[in-house]
């Protein structure tokens, strides 16, 4: 009786080892199924990020630093705690910081949010200049800087806050577009 089980377990062996065999040589034509690997969506991630503007000339025009860059699915590349310098030979003594800034593809202007903060030392009036807001679209090509949210302004000693600002980099004009207030020491 024990070599009759013996002999059927063997059997059953057999036959799943067999059975084993056929299936495995069954599927060996097809290829396996990876899964695609889409660059585009995923997009990239970098630290420690340096990207160059240039002008219409194609020489150095701007420079944006930040700690992160990270390329989204809607074709925006989105930076964290940012810094944007002008080049030299721009001769726009501006430097802009904030938390976040996004560039869309298809748009030449940089949203930033988040403790933005343009700061000059030969700003309007020929005094330091400092514009702090927590949103800003900046047109660096055009050397534009724009809000609708509420903006202070410090002009040496003289501070105002207003709701909504146009300023031109290059030129050193300001406009503020309402609620203006502010506070001019002699």
């Amino acid at each position: 009786m024990l070599a009759a089980r013996n002999i059927v377990g063997l059997a059953l062996l057999t036959a799943g080892a067999l059975a084993s065999w056929y299936l495995a040589r069954q599927n060996r034509g097809e290829e396996p199924v990876v899964a695609a690997f889409d660059a585009v969506t995923r997009g990239y991630y970098l630290k420690s990020a340096r990207i160059l503007g240039t002008g219409p000339d194609g020489h150095l025009l701007y420079e944006i630093q930040a700690e992160s860059a990270e390329q989204q699915s809607d074709d925006r590349i989105w930076f964290t705690d940012v810094k944007i310098n002008y080049s030299p030979q721009s001769e726009v003594p501006w430097a802009i910081i904030a938390d976040t800034a996004a560039i869309h593809q298809t748009e030449k202007r940089v949203l930033l949010r988040g403790h933005v903060s343009a700061v000059s030392s030969e700003g309007f009036s020929g005094d330091e200049t400092e514009l702090r807001t927590q949103y800003l679209e900046l047109e660096p090509e055009n050397y534009l800087a724009e809000t609708d949210q509420r903006v202070q302004i410090r002009i040496g000693t003289r501070s105002l806050t207003a709701t909504g600002m146009l300023a031109s980099l290059k030129d050193n004009q300001l406009t503020l577009k309402s609620n203006v207030s502010g506070k001019f020491v002699p």
